[in-house]
């Protein structure tokens, strides 16, 4: 029994696996240490050109789906929004003229109903289905078929002179703003969301920190390795293991210019194209909602009503100076400026309807000063949102420029590494036999 017992002890004792085993047996000999060195510089340089081809993959993906489908999310996000405030606009416009309706302001109506739709095409195309973006979506698409409905019913009674007409026009408006617009400003929020993923995306960071790891390694190998040759074969230099040092500097210079470059135009393209963008969207919104509200609140006959009182609330958040929009302040001192003409007009229009001439108020808001004067500042933030667009779209081409490049490049480059190393090894153990 003592016997067995003592058997069993000394065979559960694990040997050493065969891998272990067979690097110890090398680590007794110069020419098994050469080996060694050889396994462990063609191993780093497999991970270093496979860690980089991934990298430069991975940033190429990320920068590409900014590129190509969360910032057009965002700008058809935002197509969408603008677009339904400014149909309320219009319409609400429209109806002050009573019976037929401008043609100008028909037309204008229409065309955002027109963009509208083919923005809500676009934005299914570009959000994943089931997401919450895709069903915002949805639900829009199904809400602006409702509210043009129910627009043109308030329309047609009101060429025929029924008071209705006012009443079908406020239950539009009331779908449009606390419905539609809320759905088309949730799909913007999320699409913002998108485009901040996106860009910590493209900009791989954990790709990074580990193609930088091994870049270190490799190249403390690479060094450790002649200078090891040169202690224990009288060699000072060795050509093959220069070139394959002289091979990762380069692929590592290359490397950090490709990234940094990406990273310094991801940077540009958000602080000066997304950012601004996001900013001057919602700050067109609230403009067009001051319009709506203006004319909704003679269309209701309300004075001092709901309408007026978020007119007053609006003005207050139409600030234009969120921080995004630092280094803008020429274009913004312009806009404030035109901004303060329409607003003093609005003032006019509510002492005419609150002093008992509707009819003049009325005039006032939808003629040509008025109009202009909404117009102009309207066109001014146009104009810069699109500048902005621009220049996110130039920028956004530039951060992918290059990183094509590295994905087969790094890979070569590393295969050439792995290859000299070999070679430059190969002599010192022939040496040996």
């Amino acid at each position: 029994m003592t016997t067995a017992l003592t058997h069993r002890s000394a065979t559960a004792v694990p040997p050493r696996t065969g891998a272990l085993r067979r690097v110890g047996q090398l680590r007794q000999s110069s020419p098994g240490r050469l080996q060694l060195i050889r396994a462990a510089l063609v191993t780093l340089a497999v991970l270093t050109g496979l860690i980089a081809g991934l990298t430069a993959a991975s940033a190429t993906a990320g920068t590409s789906d900014l590129r190509d489908r969360a910032q057009p999310l965002l700008v058809e996000a935002e197509t969408i929004y603008s677009a339904l405030a400014d149909a309320d606009t219009t319409a609400a416009q429209a109806f002050l003229a009573g019976g037929l309706e401008p043609v100008r302001l028909t037309e204008r109506y229409e065309a955002d109903l027109a963009r509208a739709t083919t923005s809500l095409a676009s934005a299914a195309r570009l959000t994943p289905e089931g997401s919450a973006a895709s069903r915002a979506v949805e639900a829009l698409a199904t809400g602006t078929t409702r509210y043009a409905a129910l627009v043109a019913t308030a329309r047609a009674v009101n060429r025929q002179g029924l008071p209705v007409g006012a009443s079908y026009l406020a239950t539009a408006s009331q779908l449009n703003r606390e419905t539609l617009q809320p759905e088309a400003k949730a799909l913007f929020q999320l699409a913002r969301k998108e485009v901040d993923s996106g860009y910590s995306a493209a900009r791989s960071s954990w790709w990074l920190m580990l193609l930088l790891t091994v870049f270190v390694l490799l190249t403390i190998m690479l060094i450790w390795s002649q200078l090891y040759l040169s202690r224990t074969t009288n060699r000072t230099f060795n050509v093959p293991l220069v070139a394959a040092t002289g091979l990762a500097a380069l692929l590592m210079l290359t490397s950090g210019f490709v990234f940094s470059g990406q990273r310094d135009m991801l940077s540009t393209a958000d602080q000066d194209g997304s950012a601004p963008v996001a900013a001057l969207a919602e700050s067109r919104i609230l403009l067009l909602r001051e319009r709506a509200d203006e004319a909704l609140t003679l269309a209701a006959r309300a004075g001092n009503g709901p309408h007026e009182k978020d007119f007053q609330a609006t003005r207050e958040q139409l600030t234009f100076d969120d921080e995004s929009l630092d280094g803008f302040e020429w274009n913004l001192r312009e806009i404030r400026e035109q901004h303060q003409v329409y607003l003093d007009l609005h003032e006019k229009v509510r002492e005419l309807d609150d002093g008992g001439d509707y009819d003049g108020a009325v005039k006032l808001a939808v003629g040509e000063g008025a109009t202009t004067a909404f117009e102009n500042v309207l066109d001014s933030v146009d104009n810069l949102l699109d500048d902005r667009k621009h220049t996110f779209d130039e920028h956004i081409r530039e951060a992918g420029s290059g990183l094509g490049t590295l994905t087969w490049l790094g890979p070569l480059l590393a295969l050439a590494i792995g290859v000299l190393a070999v070679f430059g090894l190969r002599a010192r153990l022939e040496e040996y036999r």
